[in-house]
């Protein structure tokens, strides 16, 4: 075994023995904490970080790619553990004294913060600590500062307390969002994966679209909306699917670097796409206090439109260099992938009903993830019986047995799934299965880390600036723009949001933004989730914008294509991701916050012929190739769409008239002549 494969990039059947056990206690605390809640959400936020922290320092090394020093990484991990510990042993005395820290408090308040820093450095680089160390700066020495930016100043005591105990720095909103539903539903996306959900997604989108005109790229955009509604990570979406997608569209015609693109957009489109969307959601849900329901009721048409936008490039592109699709008797049955796997659709459909009947994410999650591991547990025994009476007996008991739990708790789900572990010991190729299981346990670890440390560290942030109060300065400033010009106030959070999140993943971006930029939006008038989704939509954009661009370096080893020229690629398919978050903005209705349907109708097909023009004008083919003139026409007839002026609308739909007639007309003249 390579030193690269000893640490959590390797399969978990090659991870070292003590890191496997690390990340398995870690997702079984999880869970034992989210059914039966045994400590106090203080606690749970303080070790769900002790853990992160382990984890971290005995699997990456500071430098390079091989394993770390394992005396100075457990040393480390053990130190992280410690700051739980103490949280956990002396959680009366921290409350009783709170504020008037103690010798004890400031050693290990400062060894916390210390190693979040590095911890973070380690998983993400050095972009996030940078900013953070910026705002733990200000927090130190603002009262130096000249202006409005200038904070009464605090004592080093103050701000280790306000970062290190309490729930407004590093165990913040973020880090109880990532100890409670997060980390459940990143468990439930691998225990799936580990079940094959990958391979039913991409031989049902590969069997309804794989013989279409573009049908490898279409099978791309389907596959990786289907599979953000598990993992709801871009940039994993993009390693998992793009594994697959991207050769094939390769094989097919497609250029390297628009394939790629496809697939970055497509992925990063997963974490917008309801019904469970990505772990911002979640998140945003808790930050502005409203059920998660509403979340994914703003996010859907926006997301069908996103979607609709990137499948309708895919088959321009495909129509202009003229790319069939597979024949079709290569492509697999799509029904035939259902009835084979439809067991593992079950944990999905009622995790989606419980989610929007009004339960909390918690427990959604702890229920979905239950009846995973029961489905996947129960189909290894029963699948090898061959009486379709006798499947159809143990469904329906195993139905009944976990019925029971709305009437005597979750310990009956326990004791079900400790019965089919014990048959599954016993039974042919149930063992296999109970490892799957496990691996999924230690996977749903290893997912968690980056989110988790990501979350803990923007807690330094979100102390900061609660403790100074420098939103509202922020704030200011976007609002004395915005009185004079609300279109100039969304463009500057626009801006931030995109070069922020060229350094740091979209859940600190998000977490950053919407304390500063959100608020400010709220006062010029903009709805509370429109104003929030707003600086969600560009956090995500910003993984295919250039230069960084996350998604599309993630794509580029699999495409064989710089990740530059992908960029530019993603920015053009996924144009409805830069021009939807606008227009919701002067017309909520398409976020679904009107209070007619016959607004929303109105405005959706507004927005959907504007980026159906577009998506023409970026690919320069409709029926033929576009000329300069008609590229002019269809981009002046999409703006005029966008715009919110009196009578731009009316424009808009006389220019798209003409634009659309007479290319058409073009183009049966020129067929016609060619005939």
């Amino acid at each position: 075994m390579s030193e690269q494969n000893q640490g959590m990039g390797a399969s978990p059947s090659d991870w070292p023995k003590a890191l496997f056990a690390v990340a398995l206690l870690f997702s079984i605390f999880q869970i034992v904490t989210a059914a039966f809640h045994p400590v106090s959400t203080q606690v749970l936020r303080a070790v769900h970080v002790g853990f992160l922290l382990l984890v971290v320092f005995i699997s990456i090394p500071a430098f390079g790619a091989k394993r770390p020093w394992q005396p100075l990484a457990w040393l480390l991990g053990l130190a992280g553990m410690a700051t739980a510990v103490y949280q956990w042993y002396f959680e009366a005395d921290l409350i009783l004294r709170s504020g008037d820290m103690t010798t004890s408090d400031m050693i290990i308040g400062i060894t916390l913060i210390v190693l979040v820093f590095e911890a973070a450095r380690r998983v993400m680089g050095i972009a996030l600590p940078i900013i953070c160390a910026l705002f733990l700066a200000y927090g130190m020495l603002g009262q130096y500062l000249p202006g409005d930016l200038m904070h009464r100043g605090y004592g080093f005591d103050q701000i280790v307390n306000q970062l290190a105990f309490g729930t407004e720095g590093l165990y913040g909103t973020p880090t109880y969002v990532s100890a409670t539903y997060i980390f459940l539903f990143i468990l439930f996306g691998a225990f799936l994966e580990q079940a094959g959900m990958i391979k039913l997604f991409t031989d049902f989108a590969m069997g309804l679209f794989g013989h279409k005109v573009g049908g490898p790229a279409k099978v791309s955009v389907v596959s990786s909306a289907l599979m953000g509604t598990i993992t709801g990570s871009g940039v994993a979406n993009v390693v998992t699917t793009g594994q697959f997608t991207i050769p094939l569209m390769k094989r097919f015609g497609y250029r390297p670097a628009f394939a790629g693109g496809v697939e970055a957009t497509s992925s990063m489109g997963s974490q917008i796409m309801p019904p469970i969307m990505g772990a911002v959601a979640f998140i945003m849900a808790e930050t502005i206090n409203v059920p998660f329901f509403e979340v994914a009721k703003a996010a859907l048409i926006p997301a069908l439109l996103y979607f609709g936008s990137v499948f309708w490039m895919v088959h321009l592109e495909a129509k202009r260099a003229n790319l069939r699709g597979l024949p079709k008797e290569e492509c697999p049955n799509p029904w035939k992938a259902v009835r084979e796997r439809w067991f593992l659709l079950i944990p999905l459909f009622i995790l989606i009903y419980l989610l929007f009947s009004g339960r909390t994410p918690l427990f959604s999650g702890t229920v979905g993830l239950a009846l995973t591991a029961m489905v996947i547990l129960g189909s290894a025994i029963i699948l090898r019986v061959s009486s379709k009476v006798m499947r159809f007996a143990f469904w329906i008991a195993l139905g009944v047995l976990c019925a029971g739990f709305f009437q005597l708790g979750i310990g009956v789900v326990f004791g079900v799934i400790a019965a089919l572990v014990a048959v599954c010991w016993f039974v042919k190729g149930g063992r296999e299965t109970l490892t799957l299981c496990l691996h999924a346990l230690v996977e749903g670890a290893r997912h968690a880390v980056p989110v988790g440390i990501a979350c803990a560290l923007v807690g330094v942030i979100i102390g900061v600036v609660s403790l100074t109060g420098v939103a509202s300065t922020f704030a200011g400033y976007i609002l004395a723009i915005g009185q004079d010009n609300l279109f100039l106030s969304l463009v500057l959070t626009m801006l931030t949001c995109l070069v922020l999140g060229m350094g740091i993943p979209t859940i600190p971006n998000y977490i950053i933004t919407s304390s500063i930029a959100a608020p400010a939006l709220l006062e010029l008038g903009v709805p509370l989730i429109v104003s929030h989704m707003f600086v969600f939509y560009f956090g995500i954009m910003a993984d295919l914008t250039p230069p960084v661009a996350l998604a599309c370096f993630a794509a580029a080893p699999i495409a064989k294509e710089r990740g530059l020229k992908i960029s530019f690629w993603a920015v053009r398919i996924a144009i409805a991701g830069f021009v939807v978050p606008f227009m919701a903005v002067y017309s909520p209705a398409l976020m679904l916050q009107g209070d007619s349907l016959l607004a929303t109708f109105y405005v959706l097909f507004k927005a959907a012929l504007a980026i159906g023009i577009w998506g023409v004008v970026f690919t320069g083919f409709l029926q033929a190739k576009l000329t300069w003139w008609e590229r002019i026409l269809g981009l002046a007839a999409g703006a005029s769409l966008i715009l919110a002026t009196p009578i731009s609308d009316e424009i808009g739909f006389a220019l798209s008239a003409i634009f659309i007639a007479q290319h058409l007309w073009r183009a049966r003249r020129a067929e016609a002549a060619t005939a």
